[in-house]
């Protein structure tokens, strides 16, 4: 093992890992936002607007995100009304397509996580809200998601993790994440062990960090859920 070449590629690393981490923020934060409204209405008992999210999610959970990022960074520009377009100099761009196609695939699954949690709301809940006076917007802003949200947590931190291991074809479109220094570090000294044990390593500590992070969350959200210990 050549320590010594792993020292010397640490600042590489850490650059990749800043772009992996950015990437990664933007791409979950748009797909929780956008995810809520697309449960809401996946659930919905009107056709109109459960079919139109069915379909996306459909789409998108059934095809690689591997090739949903080519397409969008490739295949766009193919269109000359695209590359004429106001959106051509953010489509050209590596980083935004790359937000983009991850965006895009977090959120339909996202969707469906959600989607899931709001259908196992138990009934008594819903009942009970409703006795309140609970209607509409109300019983979903006070009562439905705040509870599916908590019951989502599990599901959802998978979900979070797999895009970060995800972050990792980022470099097929260019950009200089942690996987394409490991390349780069390969390519220069012909070390692979040094060169993609350290990205595996990165790649390890950031799992471990996570899957603690939403442990201790799921610790303070889902308390409710534990079994309760009989009084002695």
């Amino acid at each position: 093992m050549d320590w010594d070449v792993i020292a010397a590629s640490l600042p590489d690393y850490a650059h990749g890992l800043q772009v992996c981490l950015t990437l990664l923020v933007l791409s979950v934060a748009t797909g929780f936002v956008l995810s809520v409204p697309l449960a809401v209405a996946r659930v919905s008992p009107r056709r109109a607007l459960a079919w139109p999210v069915w379909a996306f999610t459909y789409v998108v959970r059934g095809t690689p995100l591997l090739v949903q990022l080519f397409v969008i960074y490739y295949g766009l520009a193919q269109f000359e009304s695209l590359r004429e377009s106001a959106a051509w100099p953010m489509l050209r761009e590596a980083w935004f397509c790359a937000w983009l196609a991850f965006a895009i695939n977090t959120t339909a699954y996202t969707t469906e996580i959600f989607a899931g949690a709001l259908r196992a709301t138990p009934h008594g809940e819903v009942e009970a809200a409703r006795a309140y006076g609970l209607h509409g917007l109300k019983l979903y802003t006070r009562i439905l998601l705040p509870s599916a949200l908590r019951r989502a947590l599990p599901q959802y931190s998978n979900e979070v993790v797999s895009m970060m291991h995800a972050t990792a074809i980022a470099s097929t479109v260019t950009l200089v994440d942690v996987t394409r220094v490991a390349r780069d570090v390969y390519a220069n000294h012909l070390l692979p062990a040094e060169a993609f044990g350290t990205a595996a390593a990165i790649y390890f500590a950031l799992t471990f960090s996570m899957v603690g992070s939403f442990k201790l969350l799921e610790r303070r959200f889902l308390r409710h859920l534990r079994p309760q210990q009989a009084a002695a």
